[in-house]
């Protein structure tokens, strides 16, 4: 059910992504006269076709849906009927022929935008970016930060999230050597910028990066209280329910939730013997964590602490446009910085995600919620928009940098030398696709 879920979600994001992408070339094609032939969503067999009559456009769904096309009249692509040549994309002018290709990732980034807006204007809830003691001789620790302290802004970005505090400073940082400057106010109101030096050498992967970085988010002292119990884990194994209050691990008495983490984690596959309290009535069972120093049980959070640590952040439909565009070109630029860098051999082929990850980020998104889906569409939109744009024979952006060679030149570069390129440009892609892959594959089995 996981993996149908998964795979479902995946699927919605993918055609909905591809489509506005195509949609994009189709639209701006009708508008500058080119006849269009068929308009298709996925490849191979076809699922779903509808065309009004013979002379308009077919469109078309078919099974495998990762990627479709625009198939326009070309003299370069087969033979046109007399009538239809002045209709033909190769007989468009420069511009036209320009505008048609780039219309698609910048489709692309447009939807980026609206998703982006729309996450604004519903709004989110999020737990204020209120820090924990920050690890010991890390870049927080080394510049000042404090338990306690509540960061209000990254480089004059409001961060009213844990999320986004932490998303803008290792988004600025991943560029590196950066200076990145942050705005906290601590408990007794006073607000401080403290600035964070990172340099180039700490920013190959972002995981590793987060941990230098050693932020922590605070954690209020909890009972160890149990809360939501998991169908399948050694919690449920052992008879532990909702409610119950742990009082002893073996021998050791337990006083808050983080060390009953804490003796969890470092008895993996050990079987512990433990006192709890249920409606106050003690008893002894038997608990087994697993290899991975879990047991499939939560806290139990008390609901006005929680709120009292969440925030709701959100815009006005008409203060959020701006904001929107702002959120679309700084995931833009953080893009190609971050492709620039792994070109370069600066930034850890970690960083790249191949289809595997790419469909389990839309599952987990969807279980959090429209938002979040919603943002992780946006993301990937950006990033579509963006890779289409790289001046890569095969990609929209090849296209566009042989359409300036024409521009400069004054009359278009020969086919041969196309079609040289072209194959360059998909082993380039093979490779990067086969690397993704790899990569996917590899935090499978992690």
């Amino acid at each position: 059910m996981n993996f149908l879920h998964t795979l479902f979600y995946f699927i919605v994001a993918i055609s909905v992504l591809v489509a506005v992408h195509e949609f994009g070339h189709f639209w701006v094609a009708r508008r500058a006269g080119v006849k269009v032939l068929r308009f298709s969503i996925g490849f191979g067999n076809v699922l779903w076709r509808y065309q009004q009559n013979p002379n308009s456009t077919e469109y078309v769904l078919s099974l495998i849906p990762l990627g479709g096309y625009v198939k326009m009249v070309d003299e370069r692509e087969g033979e046109v009927k007399a009538e239809d040549l002045a209709f033909s994309f190769n007989r468009q002018s420069l511009l036209a022929r320009t505008a048609i290709v780039a219309a698609g990732p910048i489709f692309n980034l447009i939807l980026a935008v609206a998703l982006f807006w729309s996450v604004l204007v519903i709004g989110e809830v999020g737990i204020r970016p209120i820090l924990g003691q920050p690890s010991a001789q890390s870049f927080a620790a080394n510049s000042g930060f404090s338990e306690g302290d509540e960061i209000i802004s990254v480089n004059d970005e409001p961060t009213p999230t844990w999320t986004s505090a932490m998303s803008a400073i290792i988004s600025t940082a991943l560029e590196g050597d950066a200076v990145i400057a942050v705005k906290v106010k601590n408990r007794d109101d006073a607000q401080t910028v403290k600035t964070l030096h990172v340099n180039a050498t700490e920013t190959q992967n972002p995981d590793a990066l987060y941990a230098k970085l050693g932020f922590k988010l605070f954690s209020p002292t909890l009972p160890p209280l149990i809360g939501n119990v998991l169908e399948n884990g050694s919690a449920k194994s052992a008879g532990l329910k909702q409610g119950d209050l742990i009082l002893r691990a073996n021998e050791t008495a337990v006083k808050d939730w983080q060390q009953w983490v804490d003796i969890i984690k470092v008895n993996p596959n050990q079987t512990m013997k433990i006192l709890v309290e249920r409606d106050g009535v003690q008893s002894t069972l038997t608990l087994t964590p697993n290899a991975d120093g879990k047991i499939g049980a939560s806290v139990e959070i008390p609901e006005n602490l929680l709120k009292s640590f969440q925030v709701h952040y959100a815009l006005s439909p008409l203060a959020a446009i701006p904001a929107a565009f702002s959120t679309t070109y700084n995931y833009s630029a953080s893009t190609l910085k971050m492709m620039g860098r792994m070109f370069a051999g600066k930034a850890s082929l970690d960083n790249l995600s191949g289809p595997i990850s790419i469909a389990q980020y839309a599952g987990q998104s969807a279980d959090m919620g429209l938002v979040h889906f919603l943002k992780f569409m946006g993301l990937i939109s950006v990033s579509l928009g963006v890779l289409n744009l790289l001046p890569i024979p095969v990609l929209d952006g090849g296209h566009l940098f042989f359409f300036a060679l024409e521009g400069l030149k004054g009359s278009p570069v020969s086919e041969k030398i196309q079609l040289f390129f072209q194959k360059i440009g998909i082993a380039l892609l093979g490779l990067l696709m086969s690397i993704a892959m790899f990569m996917d594959v590899g935090r499978l089995f992690q």
